[in-house]
């Protein structure tokens, strides 16, 4: 079998933790639209931190051949993006008010660890995190701006829009030639299947810590002060996208006052990385 296209051995070492993901309270939540901004704003600080580590170790092996053949930073890379949306929530203050949880910070550490060590398993995050994106993206900016009532001219949802992809399908097509393409041997090729549902793991665990964060901040009659909670020492401190740890967020929803209702947006959000395959399309079926 391990003769088969990577993407299509992806697929199948990651569906037993894709039927997980599907079967959690999350996916059930997600589907009935309910939203809060406020845990809107913490998963995107999240995956502003699990980006900037992504893409930072990207551009380390930009001309390694173990990634090269996907470098796609025009067309995929969400730093900026995120870095806008968060700048629209937060304001122009936004580095020193994000909050990084300890499951953000494992997850950015072990992307630093492969970055560094192991590069030719980047591929598995890159695949599993772009494309992903790339085929919910769409639909969960609409669903977004409705739930959130953002503005119709897609402030806070540049992370959701892939200007430099202007068709989706046939780039997905290409991304995963590129990826078939890579020079692997067959223990390689086991590792990078193994790094995939780490990935997906990874993921799962920030969404389920920011909602244990969330739901413990409504019960104490807090649904908004998580910010010393969710605070993590010396987050990133050998990295410039950390945050500054000292100053304390006085505003409580930034531009953003009401409430929506109160169902842990995490549970929406990581529909992110599994609403296609709730419209039949699936997270790999690119």
């Amino acid at each position: 079998s391990m003769s088969k296209d990577l993407s299509e051995l992806m697929k199948e070492a990651t569906k037993e933790v894709h039927e997980q993901a599907e079967n959690t309270p999350f996916m059930k939540n997600f589907q009935k639209g309910q939203v809060s901004l406020q845990e809107f704003k913490l998963v995107t600080a999240s995956l502003y931190f699990i980006y900037s580590a992504l893409e930072e170790e990207i551009e380390r092996n930009k001309d390694n051949p173990v990634y090269a053949p996907v470098y796609f930073p025009a067309e995929l890379h969400r730093k900026a993006a995120l870095e806008k949306d968060l700048e629209y929530f937060y304001g122009s203050n936004w580095r020193e008010e994000i909050p990084c949880p300890e499951a953000t910070q494992k997850y950015v550490e072990r992307l630093h660890y492969v970055g560094k060590n192991h590069p030719e398993l980047l591929v598995a995050h890159a695949y599993t995190r772009y494309l992903g994106d790339l085929s919910g993206g769409q639909v969960l900016k609409k669903i977004a701006q409705k739930a959130l009532q953002l503005p119709s001219t897609g402030e806070g949802l540049a992370f959701f829009t892939f200007d430099g992809v202007s068709n989706a399908t046939k780039f997905k097509q290409l991304y995963r030639s590129r990826m078939n393409a890579l020079e692997m041997d067959l223990a390689t090729k086991k590792r990078v299947l193994e790094e995939a549902k780490k990935a997906f793991l990874l993921n799962i665990q920030v969404f389920e810590a920011l909602q244990e964060l969330v739901s413990k901040g409504q019960e104490n009659g807090h649904p908004v002060q998580l910010k010393a909670e969710l605070r993590t020492r010396n987050v990133n401190k050998s990295h410039e996208h950390g945050p500054a740890p000292e100053k304390e967020n006085k505003r409580t929803n930034g531009r953003h006052t009401d409430m929506m209702p109160a169902t842990p947006l995490v549970r929406w959000i990581l529909a992110l990385g599994f609403l296609a395959m709730t419209v039949a399309v699936g997270l790999f079926a690119m």
